[in-house]
């Protein structure tokens, strides 16, 4: 039995333009094409996409999924290996539970005391669990721009994901600071904070306003994330994501 790239779009919730995108770099080429152009996957190609959304979930980039799969012996010895990745991963997010209950303890501590809550936490990283190829998951429709980013994140060496981190918390308090004191998210201060994060990932890969509206939206979305941008400022992952969207909307366009 053959499926179209419409139904096995349905029935895995990846984009059809993913699914085209993993044939032309040679990581699920379809069963078939028909006459008519149209891709068809049959059950080996269903299982393979399993398999790459597995390992996407894992936080893996595209090519080292590709490197995992081409090396693949048997189906047994696959499944070896995403068990040891699922462990790693509970290890990680055990790593990232860790910081945010010391966050919320470190807060609540500070109003039992009595002291004044400015609602700004300032710990010297609070990303500490989150990998920075993890906006993957958040730019699905944009394929070429995830494999870039994927990309990038491999090269880097623990240290300077560890420095990346303290740089973006430090990053954030300080945007945390500007949402304190009431800035509207389209004042120049708060752009120009933008504007940095923008530059940074511009030196990866040019990135267009629908790309950049689509990291701001993960800040939300990516549930990581997210609890990363929170636990400095309750509010700040929605004051990032709108900052962003008037920096694509009168900057970039």
């Amino acid at each position: 039995m053959a499926w179209p790239t419409a139904e096995v779009a349905r029935m895995s919730g990846v984009t059809a333009r993913t699914l085209r995108h993993y044939d032309q770099i040679g990581l699920l080429p379809p069963a078939r094409i028909g006459a008519n152009g149209h891709r068809y996957y049959e059950e080996r190609q269903l299982l393979r996409l399993q398999q790459i959304l597995v390992l996407r979930a894992l936080g893996l980039g595209l090519t080292e999924i590709g490197r995992i799969l081409a090396e693949q012996v048997d189906e047994l010895q696959a499944l070896r290996g995403h068990h040891r990745r699922l462990l790693a991963e509970r290890d990680r997010l055990d790593a990232l539970a860790r910081t945010v209950a010391r966050t919320l303890t470190e807060l609540e501590q500070s109003g039992k005391a009595g002291s004044p809550v400015a609602g700004i936490n300032r710990p010297e990283n609070l990303f500490e669990g989150v990998r920075p190829d993890q906006y993957g998951a958040n730019l699905r429709e944009f394929p070429e721009l995830a494999v870039e980013v994927e990309r990038h994140a491999s090269t880097m060496t623990e240290a300077e994901i560890e420095a990346g981190h303290r740089a973006r918390t430090a990053q954030m308090i300080g945007l945390a600071e500007l949402m304190a004191a009431g800035e509207p998210v389209g004042s120049d201060a708060v752009q120009a904070h933008i504007d940095a994060q923008y530059r940074t990932l511009a030196g990866i890969r040019e990135v267009s306003p629908e790309e950049h509206r689509a990291i701001g939206r993960a800040c939300v979305e990516n549930e990581q994330w997210c609890a990363a941008y929170e636990a400095i400022a309750p509010g700040l992952a929605a004051y990032q994501r709108d900052a962003i969207e008037v920096y694509a909307t009168s900057r970039q366009n």
